[in-house]
């Protein structure tokens, strides 16, 4: 019988040994390391929740970046709005405020802080967040605004907005410096005020005329173009008695003259002379109803000229700022008269049933016209939703008109011209559905379909004739500097700067230099920095005047309308989206370590004793295969 050798490599003992070795170096390394292994497969059972945890930690460390990232680019934009609020309320105080002195160059002490403050405001338009101009939508990599000086003066290819100011003052004004309006007397004695033109948008619109000028016969306004006349038939009228005539201005704003009948000397401002004639001498020369009738017609004249002089050149700013900034614009039907030869006006029949007041041919039950892609249907009776009766009145389609497109300026029907607006030239489309409702639309005034917008920015049409007797506005962007020069896509400026801030969380923080608050802004401002006048003019302090009351208004928010302070609590419902998807995210963060800390991560209490333990077993192996070694036959014996 053989004897088997104590050999340490081979024998089990020398196996225990080298286990034990081995388990002291890997707590070794895990109390060094703080985890239970180097790899994936000594981590254990849990390891698989660690893992989906770990995933879980990188998307958070990514939405950590982003949240940081985004509310860099919300702090700087939401300072950029800050300041173009101050830049508001100093422009408006001044404006409300400052006494209108003009310097050599035609403007107030105001007016240079406004040009002044365009400057600035531009530059806080094109701000940037790193390589991203924060104002210009989805299209962040390009400037926000074209340079102030270019906006204002033009470049060598384009004008700016002070030559467009220019020309629609020209236009607005007229060749007589009467706003367009033509003062004659009719061979009956009767005065008469005509407007130049049934379709032109510029000039002294004649709203309404009241009188209580006793013996006077008082006709319109009506017609097309749209005209009125007095007639003092021969009657002197009494002291106190009153003429009243409303214009509408080219911004929608409304003047009223009132020339009151007067026997005082020297006659009053805002008054005519009654012809006392003489009774001091023989023989006694009676009253003149025709002087009188001739101090109305100076009067008259002299009254619409100061108004054309002042308010009206101010309006002819603003609303020369809206054509240049704004990106609306309106469709006009020619003047056409109705069965009974007179305008069509809003009280108009849509159909042929009424002679003395419808279009021809008018629309008949079954004609249909489409708006903007959606459908209107014309009936007999019983209208409904999109539907209108024939014998509803024009003002009512317009109204359904406007309802489709959502204008915040609504048509208008003037001396038989229809004007249907809209705040986007580019979406306006309307054409008859039916060969009948098509020519409707052509009695109507639009002689083509479908019925479109001309594109902005506007012009004044001088192709065939200089300014001041111009009839239309025309596209000008190839001619014209383009102020904006960001995104101007469909959708919300909010919707062009989209981040995801958590799993199933996306924040919207885009802005645009052209959204309402800040165009309107904008455009009230550089109108107001821009314009100037003969520092010696007759009318000129009252233009001031009347452009400061405007600007004032302009930049006074009003209920309904955005605000700039509207754009800073969007963006800062952002911030707060953002702020609790950081808490949920933190709350989320802990528990998520505290899983991966579990599955990974080696106790150094436990790992101590494991190792004590270890040596202990280890040194009583070594002692063993210590006396083992001692074994002799002999001492076995």
């Amino acid at each position: 019988m053989s004897i088997s050798s104590i050999n340490y490599g081979s024998s089990v003992l020398g196996a225990q040994i080298r286990n034990i070795n081995q388990q002291l170096t890997d707590l070794s390394t895990q109390l060094s390391t703080g985890k239970l292994s180097q790899n994936y497969s000594g981590m254990g059972t849990n390891e698989g929740f660690a893992i989906a945890s770990r995933a879980q930690l990188s998307n958070i460390a990514a939405y950590t970046d982003t949240i940081t990232n985004v509310n860099v680019n919300i702090n700087l934009a939401n300072t950029a709005l800050q300041s173009l609020t101050t830049i508001r309320s100093t422009v408006q105080t001044g404006s409300a405020t400052t006494a209108q002195d003009l310097n050599v160059n035609g403007q107030t002490v105001a007016q240079n802080t406004a040009a002044a403050q365009f400057g600035s405001m531009v530059g806080v338009l094109n701000t940037q967040s790193g390589n991203r101009y924060l104002f210009s939508g989805t299209a962040f990599n390009t400037q926000s605004v074209a340079n102030a000086g270019d906006i204002i003066n033009g470049t060598t290819t384009q004008a700016g907005l002070k030559t467009v100011m220019a020309e629609r003052q020209a236009a607005d004004l007229g060749a007589n410096g009467m706003g367009r309006l033509v003062q004659s007397t009719l061979p009956s004695g009767a005065i008469q005020v005509q407007e130049d033109s049934a379709t032109s948008p510029f000039g002294l619109k004649i709203a309404a005329v009241s009188s209580t000028l006793t013996g006077a016969t008082i006709t319109g306004p009506s017609g097309s173009p749209v005209s009125f006349s007095v007639n003092l038939n021969g009657v002197n009228p009494n002291n106190g008695d009153k003429l009243s005539v409303q214009f509408t201005l080219p911004d929608g704003s409304t003047e009223q003259i009132d020339l009151t009948a007067s026997s005082a000397t020297p006659t009053p401002v805002g008054s005519f002379a009654i012809d006392p004639g003489n009774p001091n001498i023989i023989p006694a020369v009676p009253p003149n109803p025709a002087i009188t009738s001739a101090n109305l017609n100076t009067a008259l004249n002299t009254a619409i000229k100061k108004l054309a002089g002042t308010s009206l050149i101010a309006a002819s700013a603003v609303e020369a700022g809206d054509n240049f900034f704004n990106t609306d614009s309106s469709a006009i039907g020619a003047a056409k008269t109705s069965q009974a030869s007179t305008p069509i006006g809003g009280t108009t029949a849509l159909s042929g049933t009424s002679p003395s007041d419808s279009i021809a041919p008018g629309f008949s039950p079954g004609d249909t016209i489409t708006v903007n892609g959606t459908t209107l249907s014309f009936v007999a009776s019983g209208a409904t939703g999109n539907q209108l009766n024939v014998t509803d009145s024009i003002q009512t389609l317009m109204s359904k008109i406007d309802a489709i497109t959502g204008t915040s300026k609504p048509s208008t029907i003037h001396g038989g011209s229809i004007t249907i607006n809209t705040d986007d030239a580019a979406s306006l489309n309307i054409s008859g559905g039916t060969a009948g409702a098509t020519a409707a639309l052509g009695a109507l005034g639009f002689a083509s379909t479908p019925i479109t917008a001309t594109q902005p920015p506007l012009r004044v049409d001088t192709s065939s004739s200089p300014a001041s007797s111009a009839t239309s506005l025309v596209n000008g962007t190839a001619t014209t500097v383009k102020w904006y020069t960001g995104n101007d896509g469909p959708g919300s400026a909010r919707s062009t700067a989209v981040a995801r801030v958590d799993d199933s969380v996306t924040v919207q923080y885009g802005a645009q230099a052209d959204e309402d608050a800040i165009r309107k802004q904008l455009q009230a401002i550089a109108v107001f920095g821009t314009f100037s006048t003969s520092p010696t003019g007759q009318y000129a302090g009252g233009q001031v005047a009347a452009l400061s009351l405007r600007t004032t208004q302009a930049l006074t928010p009003q209920p309904g309308q955005q605000k700039i302070e509207d754009i800073q609590t969007d963006i800062a419902m952002a911030q707060n989206t953002m702020k609790d998807a950081t808490t949920r995210q933190t709350q989320a963060k802990a528990q998520l370590q505290t899983i991966v800390d579990q599955a990974e991560s080696a106790s150094p209490d436990q790992v101590a004793s494991e190792i004590l333990s270890l040596q202990n077993a280890l040194q009583a192996s070594y002692q063993t295969t210590a006396n083992l070694a001692q074994l002799s036959l002999v001492k076995f014996l």
